[in-house]
């Protein structure tokens, strides 16, 4: 049977005890490419370093998930394989160490997966996982960006309860998410789940607004010391960029203008929208625009 070294390359575990580690993943987890935006940024800006990266060879259909080819300036040809990585930030006098964990949801071997996951960040000595997601939705733009989340930590939930966001109601397909919590709880690592609801009508990626907002939360959660100026400036390019195309398509600033009536009087009530109902709003109101006419 293939051991943990079989599959996890470490250059160096960290030196002491790290207690807490932030987690993405691209794929399904990460609509918008909003979460892995958020925590790419929060390396840069804490000049975090990888020590440690899952081989992608048992976890992935590369038929599926394509190695990319990059090429140097030199004309030399890189493979980029599917990446899960760890890095450390060591933290500073103010903000303990933090494990950051950038990941790609594989396609095979899930339970194993989940427990290299659980076992690293054990060997790490880390006790608490803040996952971050994004999830597309019937939201408007226009809005306050909406979140949802749990945790198993009592006072980050209780946190959440005072900021009212939400846990998910959601039955259905799981996404890699779900295994490795379960995977951490196993090794008795809370975790904390924490999605961005990404606008459904919009394609643009990264939605740098989901992200800075998905990056403030995190910060302030867990005390980190980033400076989300950058991220800030890139979500108000982002904004400008979807006004344009907004500007640009009668049928669709149409939909949102009777997306934002419905979810607004949602929220007087108390009570969001199911999103199924609001999609099926958006095609009638289409299919009634393509016919020339309205559609009751």
């Amino acid at each position: 049977m293939a051991s943990f070294d079989d599959y996890v390359l470490v250059s160096q575990f960290p030196e002491q005890p790290v207690e807490r580690m932030i987690a993405a993943f691209r794929g399904w987890p990460d609509a918008g490419d909003a979460a892995t935006a958020t925590l790419n940024y929060m390396l840069t800006a804490l000049g975090a370093q990888k020590f440690a990266e899952i081989d992608p060879e048992e976890f992935f259909n590369f038929a599926q998930e394509r190695p990319r080819s990059t090429r140097s300036k030199d004309g030399i040809r890189h493979l980029q394989w599917p990446a899960n990585e760890f890095y450390l930030w060591p933290g500073s006098d103010d903000a303990p160490p933090v494990v950051f964990y950038l990941g790609t949801e594989p396609h095979l071997k899930w339970r194993t997966f989940s427990s290299l996951v659980g076992d690293l960040a054990r060997q790490c000595g880390v006790k608490s996982v803040v996952h971050i997601g994004a999830l597309l939705d019937a939201v408007p733009h226009t809005r306050v960006t909406k979140f949802s989340g749990t945790s198993t930590n009592q006072r980050i939930q209780a946190a959440f309860d005072r900021a009212n966001v939400r846990t998910s109601n959601y039955q259905g397909p799981s996404g890699i998410t779900l295994p490795v919590s379960e995977s951490l709880a196993a090794r008795g690592i809370s975790y904390t789940s924490l999605w961005g609801h990404v606008s459904h009508y919009l394609h643009a990626t990264p939605n740098f607004r989901v992200g800075l907002g998905l990056a403030q939360n995190v910060s302030d959660m867990l005390g980190l010391p980033i400076d989300l100026g950058k991220l800030t400036v890139m979500a108000e390019a982002f904004d400008r960029e979807v006004e344009k195309v907004i500007a640009d398509d009668d049928q669709l600033g149409q939909y949102i203008i009777t997306l934002e009536e419905k979810y607004d009087a949602a929220v007087d009530a108390t009570e969001m929208p199911d999103p199924a109902d609001l999609v099926r709003d958006l095609e009638r109101f289409l299919r009634a625009e393509r016919m020339g006419g309205s559609e009751s």
